[in-house]
C-alpha cells in the first residue's frame, strides 16, 4: 500500500512538473506606446491651454493658442508697405502712358514733316530734330519700365512675406496630430513659450506594444505576423490572458535588460520582439507581461 502511494505521488510530482515548465511563458517585457510630444510652433504667451492628463484628443483637435498681436501688427505693417509699392507702381503706369502719347504724338508731326520734306517745304534739320525727340522719348520709357520691374519685385518680396505671417499665426493655434491620451503637461495657461518647447506629450494607447526579449535558440520559432498568447498580472496567482501578434524582431542581439528575471539570465544575448496587443483599457505603459508562444 505504501508502495503504491509512493508510486503516485512521485507520478503526480512528474506530471505537475511537466504541467508547469510546459505552462511557463516564453518571454517577459513590458508594455509601451508610441509616445509623441506636441511642442510650440510659435513665441509668445499662451492665451489658452485646454490640455489635461488623462484626457483622450481626437486627431486635428485644437486645444489652444499662442497670442498673435505682434505677428498681426507685424502683417499689417507688411500690408501698408505693399499698398504703398503698389502706388508706386500705378504712378510709373501713368507715366508710361504719358510717355507713349507723347511719342504718338511726335510720330504724327514726323509724318507730317516727311510729307513737307518731299514737297521742299520742311528742312532735314527738322526731321532730325523729331528723331532725336523720339529716341529720347523711347530712353525715358524703357527707365521707367525698368523701375517698374523692381517695383513688381519689391510687391511678390512683400507677398511671400505676408504669406509668412499668415503661416506663423496659423501656427500659432495648438493643434492636436493624433488621437491619442494625454500623458504628460509641460505647460500652463497664461506661460510664455517659444518655438521647439514642448507643451505636452500624447500617446495612442489603443494599441499597445509589447516589447519581449528571447533567446537565439527561440528565434527561429518566431516570425513577424504570428499570434502569441499575451499574458498580465490579474492578482497574486492568476494571469489575465489575451491575443497578441508578433509586429517588429530586432535583426541585432543585446543583453537582457536588468529587469528580466535572475542575474544569470541577464548576462545571456537575446533579440528584442515587439507584440501588438488591442488595450481593453487594462494595459497601462510600463506594465509587465509575458508571452506564450502558440504552436503552429
Amino acid at each position: 500500500m505504501k508502495k503504491h502511494l509512493l508510486g503516485f505521488l512521485i507520478g503526480s510530482a512528474l506530471l505537475s512538473s511537466c504541467s508547469n515548465n510546459k505552462d511557463k511563458p516564453d518571454a517577459y517585457g513590458s508594455f509601451e506606446a508610441t509616445e509623441v510630444t506636441i511642442s510650440s510652433l510659435a513665441n509668445g504667451k499662451i492665451m489658452l491651454f485646454d490640455v489635461e492628463e488623462g484626457q483622450l484628443l481626437d486627431s486635428n483637435q485644437q486645444v489652444g493658442f499662442i497670442d498673435t498681436t505682434d505677428l498681426h501688427l507685424k502683417k499689417l505693417q507688411i500690408m501698408d508697405s505693399k499698398n504703398a509699392t503698389g502706388s508706386r507702381r500705378e504712378d510709373l503706369a501713368a507715366q508710361i502712358a504719358v510717355q507713349e502719347q507723347s511719342r504718338e504724338n511726335i510720330l504724327i508731326e514726323k509724318n507730317r514733316v516727311i510729307r513737307l520734306l518731299k514737297d521742299g517745304a520742311a528742312t532735314q534739320k527738322q526731321l532730325d530734330d523729331i528723331n532725336s525727340s523720339l529716341n529720347m522719348i523711347d530712353k525715358q520709357i524703357a527707365s521707367i519700365k525698368s523701375q517698374f520691374r523692381g517695383i513688381e519685385d519689391q510687391i511678390g518680396s512683400t507677398e511671400q512675406q505676408i504669406a509668412q505671417m499668415r503661416e506663423s499665426i496659423k501656427n500659432a493655434r495648438i493643434v492636436n496630430p493624433i488621437k491619442g491620451t494625454v500623458l504628460t503637461k509641460f505647460a500652463e495657461n497664461n506661460e510664455v513659450t517659444s518655438f521647439g518647447k514642448p507643451l505636452y506629450k500624447i500617446a495612442d494607447l489603443r494599441e499597445m506594444q509589447l516589447r519581449v526579449y528571447v533567446s537565439g535558440a527561440q528565434l527561429p520559432h518566431i516570425k513577424i505576423g504570428d499570434k502569441v498568447e499575451v499574458r498580465i498580472d490579474k492578482d497574486d496567482k492568476t494571469n489575465t490572458t489575451m491575443e497578441g501578434l508578433i509586429s517588429w524582431i530586432s535583426q541585432t542581439a543585446e543583453f537582457t535588460p536588468k529587469t528580466i528575471q535572475t542575474k544569470e539570465e541577464r548576462v545571456n544575448l537575446v533579440y528584442a520582439v515587439k507584440v501588438r496587443v488591442l488595450n481593453n483599457g487594462s494595459l497601462k505603459i510600463g506594465m509587465p507581461g509575458e508571452i506564450k508562444l502558440i504552436s503552429n
